[in-house]
């Protein structure tokens, strides 16, 4: 059920309104004045703010403000009995849904209500549904990296130059070469994309080149390529590092000629494309272990753009966070959900190997298993807990070579256990892990196995 907040100084007509709203199933806090609401809405998820206007501390004005600046979809419904049309009409152009005279006519309150909660949750719906649609979202962060990256985007966008984006995984390299796309004069055109390391190398040529009918076995009609597909558009070319050598050669043919042949086709196609590519591997060491060609690679790196490490922007995760908590709890429809300081401190303290991609995973998670906050000690259970017993098994796998030894040290590790569970009860011990007393004195002879 819908969760709202009465602001009025008045005890009596918050009483009042409190028992109407939940006879009608509503879930209701209040607030005494505009400086209680406020902190109530930083600390609180409300689907709906009834608010008086004239308060002391804060004026209901304010708090609409001010909340607009916290949650702008936050719905508000003003009232007043100093109301004239003049600040019904401040109201609305401030964000308010609706203004109410004091005292308020129930079945209008009602009806403005339920009108208000159907909009946002047709707003919500709607947001969901854009996002779900558009692949192009926004690039979120302050830092100087950031900023610089959306600068080059900016002046790079419209011109026709190749650009290389380099970047670990998940650091959003692709969200990048989509913006270039969206600024450009190629807008209209399509954006077509290819992950170079997930085609076998004996396919890649054909998937960015296409085939006529009959090239191989396989080939029973003719096909178009990549290129093909994204003439008068982009062509995004990732983990281009992971390309084959003689796909690079005819790469660079049609870069240099701006012409393709199909495989098993002797045709010189036209094509019209920009291309982008990206690759988390230093292309300058691939090109040492004759890996990678170094004319192709001038040919991409008109202009580089670095896409950072998240821990090389640790500032930028709470608005980082903050964006995928709305948006998990709008496509679960769940209320949505607040991390504290402390927890937002906890997550900044994290190595994010994943990068985004694994802070959008962990704030899924925390989402689910949380109530209306996320706290530092979820954080620390659900998250920094797993990521040390991941790096406990890792760094036990890592210490033997052995298979004889890294079993004795598991061995030793289940005995102690067992025993100290047990109270160093031997007989006990031996009973429940299934073997021999004799058996287990010699296992803890072998271990030097100790009672504290």
């Amino acid at each position: 059920m819908s969760h709202l907040l009465i602001v009025d100084d008045e005890k009596a007509i918050r009483k009042t309104l409190r028992d109407i709203l939940e006879y009608e199933k509503y879930t209701v806090d209040e607030a005494a004045d505009g400086a209680e609401a406020i902190k109530k809405i930083k600390e609180n998820t409300y689907d709906l703010v009834l608010c008086d206007i004239k308060m002391p501390k804060k004026d209901g004005m304010e708090v609409l403000e001010e909340s607009m600046a916290i949650n702008a979809d936050l719905p508000f419904v003003m009232i007043s009995g100093h109301g004239n049309v003049e600040t019904a009409v401040e109201a609305v152009k401030k964000g308010a849904f609706d203004f109410i005279s004091k005292p308020p006519d129930l079945n209008r309150l009602l009806i403005t209500l339920r009108n208000a909660l159907e909009k946002q949750n047709l707003v919500t719906q709607t947001k969901v549904l854009k996002r779900k649609v558009g692949k192009t979202r926004e690039i979120i962060g302050d830092s100087p990296a950031i900023k610089k990256i959306k600068d080059t985007i900016d002046k790079v966008a419209g011109t026709e130059a190749r650009i290389l984006i380099t970047g670990e995984n998940g650091t959003g390299k692709e969200l990048v070469a989509r913006w270039i796309h969206e600024k450009s004069n190629r807008a209209n055109g399509p954006m077509i994309e290819v992950n170079c390391a997930a085609i076998p190398s004996e396919l890649i040529e054909s998937e960015l080149f296409g085939h006529e009918k009959g090239a191989f076995t396989s080939a029973i009609k003719q096909r178009l390529g990549k290129f093909e597909q994204a003439n008068g558009g982009t062509l995004f070319l990732d983990e281009i590092g992971d390309m084959s050598l003689s796909a690079q050669a005819k790469v660079l043919r049609a870069l240099q000629e701006n012409k393709i042949t199909r495989v098993g086709g002797d045709k010189d196609i036209p094509v019209d494309v920009r291309v982008i590519a990206a690759t988390n591997k230093d292309l300058n060491k691939e090109i040492d272990k004759n890996l990678f060609r170094v004319d192709l690679y001038h040919r991409l790196s008109v202009i580089l753009i670095h896409v950072p490490s998240l821990n090389e922007r640790l500032e930028d995760i709470p608005m980082i966070a903050e964006r995928f908590v709305n948006e998990i709890c709008e496509d679960y429809s769940i209320p949505r959900k607040i991390i504290t300081p402390k927890a937002m401190a906890e997550l900044q303290e994290i190595q994010w190997g994943g990068n985004i991609r694994e802070l959008h995973n962990v704030i899924e998670r925390l989402v689910i298993l949380s109530d209306q906050k996320i706290t530092e000690a979820e954080v620390l259970n659900y998250v920094v807990g797993s990521k040390s017993k991941a790096n406990t098994i890792e760094d036990i796998f890592e210490t033997y070579d052995k298979f004889q030894d890294f079993k004795d040290h598991i061995e030793k590790i289940f005995i102690e256990y067992k025993l100290q569970k047990n109270n160093w009860n031997v007989t006990k011990t031996a009973d429940e892990i299934d073997i021999q007393r004799s058996h287990l004195y010699n296992k803890i002879e072998k271990f030097d196995l100790k009672r504290d």
